[in-house]
């Protein structure tokens, strides 16, 4: 039985998968010209999503050869000295292998930290926790935003001193997480069965990157049609962090509404919120329909990026888990990766939040899927 501060460090864990780019995201201009890459700031920060993409299988296949818990150690050592490392890189080609290779950190993080934590846990009581690791992924994103706005008018270093969080929550997990229990070894799969269970997890992985590029390309898209309506950059934060603070009370409220209309409504509903909420962004220029748009795209999070990490642990057995999860990380930083090239569709920024709502519905279709 995993106690409450072994629950409290993996909960502390999860925030590093949404910390591993927002940290600069505050002092980006003035980073980017310090390390003399300022027309390649973004890059910056969507390369660790891409290094997710690229280094999520060998992860997955390192958490089934070393165990969720091992390998959550080696991931989370590597993620402070790559994060931190980034400071003493004069070489484009050096820095941007080091953001690479901090992706690889980072799902190597969150898929054995997941992992980890559903070892523990079964059922109900398990989407419980799952739950509470969105509610902790979306509030790390508030705290480490805050904080590296912080830091970076201290210097323009001070930023990546966040990325050592790593090595603490390393020493919560060394001292607070057992390792999990043994479970029965399952008999050696077929073709088919393997077959069988990837065409189930491939309608969820797919759920996952639509959640992902729907919710991401309104973060990306969003600062733009704020400056429109006259929103200094506070106010565009306060408007983010609102968005981050819906999602957690989404998140909250995820266990009873899939107890009470089942997990594929659930999942379903988080879509048409994200529909709703790109149907606003897309067509209202006024604050008051903006904040309910800001309520449909934090409930569109707390509903659907919890649910698909509950529902590939419910349909894997233990031993797959880690390369499962492994590849549902892919699926999600492949979604926040390819939301930044919606920006570049002809015609107005609206383009982006209609090309959202295709998507969304999409998603809405998925779901809808009976073997989900």
């Amino acid at each position: 039985m995993l106690k409450r501060r072994g629950v409290f460090a993996l909960l502390c864990v999860a925030c590093l998968t949404i910390m591993v780019g927002c940290v600069i995201v505050p002092g980006l201009p003035g980073i980017a010209t310090a390390l003399g890459l300022s027309q390649e700031a973004s890059w910056l920060v969507t390369l660790p999503s891409l290094g997710v993409v690229i280094f999520g299988p060998f992860a997955g296949h390192l958490i089934t050869r070393l165990g969720s818990r091992q390998a959550l150690r080696i991931g989370l050592a590597l993620y402070g000295a790559l994060g931190l490392a980034c400071i003493w890189l004069s070489n484009a080609v050096l820095i941007f292998s080091d953001r690479l290779l901090l992706g690889g950190a980072t799902a190597i993080v969150m898929a054995s930290g997941t992992g980890l934590l559903s070892d523990f846990f079964e059922g109900h009581a398990r989407l419980k926790m799952i739950a509470l690791q969105g509610m902790a992924i979306e509030l790390g994103g508030v705290i480490f935003l805050s904080l590296g706005g912080l830091l970076a008018s201290m210097g323009w270093q001070w930023p990546f001193s966040l990325y050592l969080m790593s090595w603490v929550f390393l020493v919560l997990v060394e001292l607070f997480v057992p390792y999990p229990p043994v479970k029965p070894v399952a008999s050696p799969q077929t073709e088919a069965d393997r077959g069988s269970v990837l065409g189930k997890l491939a309608r969820i992985y797919i759920a996952a990157l639509l959640s992902m590029t729907v919710f991401f390309t309104a973060i990306i898209s969003l600062p733009r049609r704020l400056e429109g309506m006259h929103f200094s950059e506070a106010q565009t934060g306060y408007f983010l962090s609102f968005v981050s603070l819906v999602a957690v009370g989404a998140a909250w409220f995820l266990p009873k509404i899939c107890r009470r209309i089942g997990e594929q409504n659930t999942l379903r509903a988080g879509f048409l919120a994200y529909a709703a909420a790109h149907a606003l962004f897309a067509s209202m220029m006024t604050a008051v329909p903006m904040i309910g748009a800001a309520i449909m795209l934090g409930t569109g999070f707390g509903l659907t990026v919890p649910l698909v990490n509950h529902l590939t642990i419910e349909r894997t057995h233990s031993v797959e888990r880690g390369s499962a999860l492994a590849y549902l990380s892919v699926a999600i930083f492949m979604g926040q990766f390819l939301s930044s090239f919606l920006e570049y569709l002809p015609g107005n920024i609206s383009s982006a939040f209609i090309a959202a709502i295709i998507l969304a519905l999409g998603g809405v279709a998925v779901s809808g899927r009976p073997s989900l």
